[in-house]
């Protein structure tokens, strides 16, 4: 039995976030009973339960700020290793999603090889280029980003982008790397509540496929203020849908001083969709999706825009561009760039558009396919490539 340890996520059932989709994703579909997953959960007490087949352990950790998460990372860890010990389960792999830990990861990494047991870590995205870091917490990321390439047995990177840039900039470490993606579906036998999706359109003033869409965290590396100012300049009748957190976001009283968005009412805030069925029928009934990320791997919001909208309008960032390939336009941060395409796409041809979505869910079935990714992690753990 190859038992694998999961730290990082905020744990199983998964409520939002990729880190937990993925989780659940992964012990949800696994094949081979050879792997025990054991996952760490965020939680009020540090009881266990079973979820998935997976063993579940609850993780208490005190409200510190920022701080929050790598505390959890932390004790998570140390749990870890305590049970590996306790129940002698020498061989096992102890997987970290992000690099929160890396001052400290040095200890750990020790002990671990002392009980032939294996350390991964998913580096995720430029963690460190995120505004809404100070200087100091920046140079935080950076530095535990280059400590856990440097200490981890394997880096599994999400994105061919973010391993070219591991190898690149930790050259001198030498890092073990390996490439496997985050994962999508396609659902082509979706069926959606009709009256639950009238009644979300209705009470937000919108019309099926009468919208462009965006979905993700509201934060500036996200670029909404430039996609917001592009759709203002352009001669769209159509609405833009925006589903975002707004709680507490002084970003959001910026923008709106910045843009007087609200002046325009084709411009919707309609807040965070958690129901998952619900928001694949928003993205299927969508125009377009426009997706502004510039930082971190592959993104599981663009991957479900891919699996369900047709016309997905991307920043031209690497990242993007290797999901995207030649079924998504891409678009420039420049003035008038976005505009102009929003523009033109309004002149598409129903054949153009349906050839599009097409092209776009046949990248998500052969390179993004949860079965896939899943058959690829389950090689992994064994050792089988």
């Amino acid at each position: 039995m190859k038992n694998v340890f999961i730290i990082g996520s905020k744990g199983i059932p998964a409520n939002y976030g990729g880190f937990e989709t993925f989780v659940e994703k992964l012990t949800e579909n696994k094949i081979n009973k050879e792997i025990k997953y054991h996952v760490a959960c965020m939680g009020e007490n540090n009881e266990e339960f079973q979820y998935n087949n997976a063993r579940c352990f609850k993780v208490s950790v005190p409200d510190i700020g920022p701080a929050k998460a790598v505390l959890y990372d932390l004790y998570a860890l140390k749990e870890v290793m305590k049970y590996i010990k306790t129940n002698n389960l020498n061989g096992s792999i102890v997987y970290i999603l992000a690099c929160r830990i890396g001052p400290f990861i040095n200890h750990y990494k020790k002990q671990l090889h002392k009980l032939d047991c294996f350390l991964y870590v998913n580096p995720d995205g430029h963690e460190w280029k995120r505004a809404k870091w100070n200087i100091f917490i920046k140079k935080y990321w950076k530095l535990s980003e280059r400590l856990m390439i440097k200490n981890c047995d394997l880096a599994i990177c999400d994105s061919v982008g973010i391993e070219n840039y591991i190898k690149k900039d930790y050259k001198k470490y030498k890092p073990n790397t390996t490439y496997i993606a985050y994962g999508a579906n396609i659902d082509n036998n979706f069926m959606i509540n009709q009256e639950k999706l009238d009644e979300w359109y209705k009470s937000n003033k919108i019309e099926k496929n009468n919208y462009y869409l965006i979905v993700g965290r509201f934060v500036p590396e996200n670029n909404f203020e430039i996609m917001i100012r592009e759709f203002m300049i352009s001669n769209s009748k159509k609405d833009l849908v925006i589903i975002t957190n707004l709680e507490n976001n002084k970003f959001y009283d910026n923008l709106k001083k910045n843009t007087d968005f609200e002046k325009d009412l084709r411009i919707k805030f309609v807040g965070t969709v958690y129901d998952q069925e619900l928001l694949k029928a928003i993205r299927i009934n969508a125009y377009a999706y426009i997706h502004g990320h510039s930082v971190g791997g592959t993104n599981p919001s663009l991957l479900e825009a891919m699996a369900t909208t047709k016309i997905n309008l991307l920043l031209n960032v690497d990242f993007n561009i290797e999901v995207g390939s030649s079924a998504a336009i891409y678009w420039g941060k420049q003035i008038n760039s976005l505009a102009d395409i929003i523009n033109n796409v309004e002149t598409f041809s129903n054949e153009y558009i349906q050839k599009l979505g097409n092209e776009a869910k046949q990248i998500i079935q052969d390179r993004y396919s949860w079965d896939l990714i899943i058959n690829k992690y389950e090689a992994l753990f064994l050792n089988r490539i």
